[in-house]
């Protein structure tokens, strides 16, 4: 048992450990930001074609995310394996893209071809190491050297603190390149349609009810009348129109609220004035909080004049993965 307790107790210090000297790395990057980031930035804005990423072992895993990461905000990337780029891959390298390679010694072999061919064809050759004076620093056009920072692996050996700042370094340009281009969250639904994101994405406007399924009456309408609206649509509301725009809103409780003469009254008299109402364009998560905020089941959803041309009910966000 006291084995036990003591190897628990190395474990925890050792992930700590861990966690504390790669934190310690990545404010040392952000402290000495390479001086090229601001270069490459603009020359992947100014790249007409994608940006190519490659590199081997630890460093193409790392690759393969920061290329991931590229291509779902808005920069078109792809990610060509160092070794299979030597075996016809290489045709994916275009005169229109810019290649970035990562390799933390700058020695990588497997990279000497993808180097070659990007000189060859005066492609814009980036550059990621922490060796400047590498054989990779030294043949690119501009260079993101990682900081002078120990491996949190105790033998030195083994690429955890360098491919962690590699990898924050790709985020670091991932997001700077969103914000340039002014990346908003319609254009990140484009590239994530699916689950729970995708659904996080949605407008209102997608997820809405329109036109003939609206439970809509006039202002004069009866409340028998109005009571068949909102039982043939099944919202649990109804929405009061005068002059063609969105007056007022009954709900369950505004019947409650006047049972007593509720059928002698008319829609206008029963119904909540100046409702909460939404854009066809909010993501349909905000609408979401507002409802939850209020308190209701459903929206009323408005153009820009105000006439009602869609409803939301909290069940159409639950179907939908948002809520």
């Amino acid at each position: 048992m006291e084995h036990t307790l003591q190897n628990r107790s190395v474990i925890a210090e050792t992930g700590r450990e861990v966690l504390l000297i790669e934190a310690e790395a990545l404010h040392l990057l952000a402290a000495h930001l390479p001086a090229d980031f601001e270069a490459v930035v603009q020359k992947i804005l100014d790249c007409k074609g994608r940006v190519i990423v490659s590199g081997i072992g630890k460093s193409g895993h790392i690759g393969r995310k920061i290329s991931a990461t590229l291509a779902s905000t808005g920069t078109p990337s792809y990610f060509v394996h160092a070794s299979e780029a030597s075996h016809g891959d290489m045709g994916m390298i275009t005169q229109a893209d810019i290649c970035i390679l990562i390799s933390n010694s700058g020695e990588t072999r497997e990279l000497s071809d993808v180097l070659a061919h990007a000189k060859r064809f005066s492609i814009p050759l980036v550059a990621i190491s922490s060796r400047a004076d590498s054989t990779l620093m030294r043949a690119a056009d501009l260079r993101l050297l990682l900081p002078d920072a120990p491996e949190a692996c105790p033998m030195g050996m083994a690429p955890t603190t360098s491919t962690t700042l590699a990898l924050a370094l790709g985020d670091a340009l991932a997001v700077a390149l969103m914000k340039v281009r002014n990346f908003q969250p319609e254009n990140f639904r484009v590239f994530h349609p699916g689950g729970k994101l995708g659904a996080q994405l949605a407008t209102v406007q997608q997820l809405m009810h329109a036109q003939d399924d609206l439970p809509l009456v006039a202002f004069d309408s009866s409340m028998s009348e109005t009571l068949l609206e909102m039982t043939s649509k099944g919202f649990g509301i109804a929405g009061v129109v005068r002059d063609g725009a969105l007056a007022g809103v009954i709900s369950d409780g505004d019947l409650r609220r006047n049972m007593a003469d509720l059928m002698a009254r008319d829609a206008g008299q029963v119904a909540t004035l100046a409702p909460v109402t939404v854009q066809p364009d909010i993501l349909a998560a905000q609408a979401l909080a507002l409802m939850n905020e209020r308190k209701i089941s459903a929206l009323f959803v408005v153009d820009a004049q105000g006439a009602p041309i869609g409803v939301l009910h909290i069940h159409d966000l639950l179907r939908a993965g948002v809520a």
